[in-house]
């Protein structure tokens, strides 16, 4: 058994597990986002989100797909030429959080944490050289994993060291943050830092396999 084949066995237990979970009393009547849909385990770059959306992942069970926001998302990956098929999606809160009238909500901390081990344990497994974070929700996940005083406002758009691996902070791409906090020619420019990021990674494995 490859590598490969061992962390497809072992992702697939954690997505038994995680669809299993019953710890977030609002959110047991939906399943977590989590299975082969979400990308490849072998990814060096690893995306990710708040939650799944209700018209988006949560309908479709791949993460930033068949809403605004997903198609937002496959735009700015196009633009720095960065194919899905690439890449590991997730999100902070695996399961969709709503308001009583069905609207998509932000997860609660308690929610958040709740679910912060199997965000640790899927950037374990995944191992990604390169992680981006999509919005404040998503960036103060990884706070919780590995502490740090990243702030969206600061950091987006720069190439950071966190944990052994470069993270690049990212605005979340909804349409309502594409209006009225990050237009779209400053999105462009935040995944141009991914493109270097994504670069920049290579150039260090590559280093470090000569240097063996």
């Amino acid at each position: 058994m490859n590598s490969v084949e061992q962390k497809q066995q072992l992702f697939a237990a954690l997505a038994a597990e995680a669809a299993a979970c019953r710890r977030c009393e609002a959110m047991c009547g939906r399943t977590a986002v989590l299975s082969e849909l979400n990308g490849s385990v072998a990814a060096r770059v690893m995306f990710i989100g708040e939650a799944p959306g209700r018209q988006g992942g949560d309908r479709t069970r791949v993460p930033f797909s068949g809403d605004q926001s997903g198609q937002n998302f496959t735009r700015y990956l196009a633009s720095i030429k960065l194919a899905r098929e690439a890449i590991f999606i997730t999100n902070s809160v695996l399961c969709n959080p709503r308001k009583e009238s069905g609207a998509n909500r932000k997860p609660s901390t308690k929610e958040s944490l709740n679910c912060a081990g199997f965000l640790r344990r899927q950037i374990e497994l995944v191992a990604p050289r390169v992680v981006v974070t999509l919005g404040a929700v998503a960036l103060a996940a990884l706070s919780r994993i590995e502490y740090h005083q990243f702030t969206l406002k600061d950091s987006a758009g720069r190439v950071c060291a966190w944990d052994g691996r470069l993270l690049v902070p990212l605005y979340h791409p909804s349409p309502q943050v594409l209006a009225s906090h990050r237009r779209e020619d400053a999105q462009l420019r935040d995944y141009a830092a991914v493109a270097r990021a994504i670069r920049e990674s290579a150039r260090r494995a590559t280093a470090g396999e000569q240097a063996h």
